[in-house]
């Protein structure tokens, strides 16, 4: 058995309802999975939810549930959503499941022995909405507290540490020396400044149950519950070492046990996440997988965040993108292929209704979609549907759009892969102007040539059909059938030109982007 390429998104916080920044990140990893299954690459793809810790405890309250029926509840919001953005995730991890649980005790338990973790006395300040502790240096010159700490109290209690501070030379080293450790390039050296210019202090894992009740306790000391950061962090191990992935076998030591024979992940090869939540997972993480002797992830990978004109996203003015809603207005697949184009992994994006509109008229409906429509309809119509004998005018191009958006796609550079595919759009649109197909066809005396322009057009329109499945399933699955092709454009093999066997019989045209006016819509 072969390692799977191991991809994660971050586990979302269930306090709350999905918003476009979590349907972005969704997005993003499905492309990233099916562009490497279409590779016949063999795929292990986590996403989640993360249900403990004070603000849940809270919100169950403040509605009369126990924490575990609010999440419940909430639960089935988050897995329908994850479904309606077609994303094809191999596991869905909550942490209040008992597979989670086990091997975050298990694992605290490995620490504790290892003698990583000791008790304290806490005196300082708590943000209750960042379920953080903060210090001086967190305050606003004039003594106050940033809006986003929430409500700040004082606290005095005792609570356990892990020893994070003496692991801070080691983790500045292995960043250093690993530049794909965290991408892009803004992020890692934002983690190493960090790491250069303060010191490393010990982490808070712990919360005493008098407090906080709705969490995982600590096996050695049952009066305290697991801090929630450490808690789901885990979820990326505890799921393969659930499963009986081999890479994680021993790591737990001999009274974890787990099935054999479960799926090779780990490590991870790539986490996307936030920009937010950075310092977690290239901080706090790697320093955990070390003192477990666990290989460490290839790469964090780090995405912005969304603006909506120009303004932060923001439920109390009003200023939302409701990605449920475009979909069901514009479709599934016009909503992907807006917040993969509009915006590339790393800087922050702002999402227009009017930019929105724009894309899917100019580029998925008179670009894509005309080109598919019109390749076909001449077919149909000069030819009845038969496909002619193969022509290689556009195969130079077709060939060099798939080498590049393929080397494009091994750096995580989705957007520029769109990019380069569109490229392949926008020439076989500008081929159809230049051969004039619709005035050969009145001349019997060009009826070869019109047979090789025919040729090139409906082979581009397959070629595309692949090229755009990661991004694009149904979309890529409507040429395919327009095309009367069996199976699904799901493998990266199936772009070698010459695909369309002479002979063949297409079927008609369907349009695939009905074109909308933009004044109305």
């Amino acid at each position: 058995m072969s390692k799977r390429f191991y991809l994660t998104t971050a586990i979302d916080y269930v306090n709350g309802s999905p918003h476009l920044g979590h349907a972005y990140e969704k997005v993003v990893a499905d492309v990233m999975a099916r562009a490497r299954r279409s590779r016949g690459e063999a795929v292990f793809f986590l996403t989640g939810l993360d249900e403990h810790g004070q603000k849940v405890q809270q919100a169950a309250q403040e509605r009369g549930q126990s924490p575990k029926s609010y999440c419940d509840e909430l639960a089935v919001q988050w897995r329908d959503f994850v479904a309606r953005l077609g994303i094809s995730n191999d596991e869905f991890v909550r942490t209040t499941e008992p597979r989670h649980q086990r091997v975050v005790q298990a694992l605290l338990s490995r620490l504790h022995a290892g003698d990583h973790f000791y008790k304290a006395e806490y005196r300082g300040f708590y943000s209750v909405k960042e379920e953080t502790f903060l210090t001086e240096k967190d305050r606003n010159p004039d003594g106050t507290w940033h809006p986003q700490w929430g409500e700040v109290t004082e606290l005095v209690e005792e609570n356990w540490y892990f020893r994070l501070g003496r692991h801070q030379a080691w983790l500045l080293e292995h960043i250093e020396t690993h530049p794909d450790f965290i991408q892009p390039e803004t992020r890692r050296n934002e983690v190493l400044g960090f790491l250069r210019t303060q010191p490393l202090a010990d982490l808070c894992i712990s919360r005493p149950a008098a407090r906080l009740s709705w969490g995982i306790p600590l096996p050695f000391d049952p009066a305290y519950v697991t801090y929630v950061w450490f808690d789901a962090l885990v979820n990326y191990f505890s799921i393969p070492a659930a499963l009986g992935d081999p890479g994680t076998a021993g790591l737990l030591g001999p009274e974890f046990q787990a099935p054999t024979g479960g799926p090779e992940a780990w490590p991870p090869d790539v986490h996307l996440i936030g920009k937010d939540i950075l310092k977690f997972h290239a901080v706090y993480w790697p320093v955990m997988l070390k003192v477990l002797g666990a290989p460490l992830p290839a790469t964090l990978l780090a995405h912005g965040w969304w603006q909506k004109d120009g303004a932060k996203l923001s439920k109390s003015t009003g200023n939302v993108v409701d990605p449920l809603a475009v979909i069901a207005e514009w479709g599934l697949d016009a909503f992907r292929y807006y917040v993969v184009r509009e915006l590339d992994i790393g800087p922050d994006g702002n999402w227009t209704d009017d930019g929105f509109r724009a894309r899917y008229n100019a580029e998925l409906a008179n670009g894509l979609g005309n080109l598919v429509n019109r390749s076909v309809s001449m077919l149909r119509k000069y030819r009845g549907g038969v496909v002619p004998a193969v022509s290689q005018d556009l195969a130079p191009e077709a060939a060099a759009t798939v080498r590049d958006t393929t080397a494009a796609l091994d750096h995580h550079g989705l957007q520029e892969a769109l990019v380069l595919v569109w490229g392949l759009v926008n020439r076989a649109n500008q081929y159809v102007d230049q051969t004039r197909p619709f005035t050969l066809a009145k001349d019997p005396a060009q009826a070869a040539r019109l047979d090789e322009v025919l040729y090139n057009l409906v082979e581009v329109c397959r070629i595309l059909a692949v090229l755009l499945w990661p991004f694009m399933p149904d979309t890529a699955g409507r040429i395919f059938a327009q095309l009367r092709l069996e199976g699904a454009p799901d493998r990266l093999a199936l772009a070698a030109w010459g695909g369309l066997a002479p002979g063949h019989t297409i079927g008609d045209p369907v349009p695939l982007f009905p074109r909308k006016d933009l004044a109305k819509s």
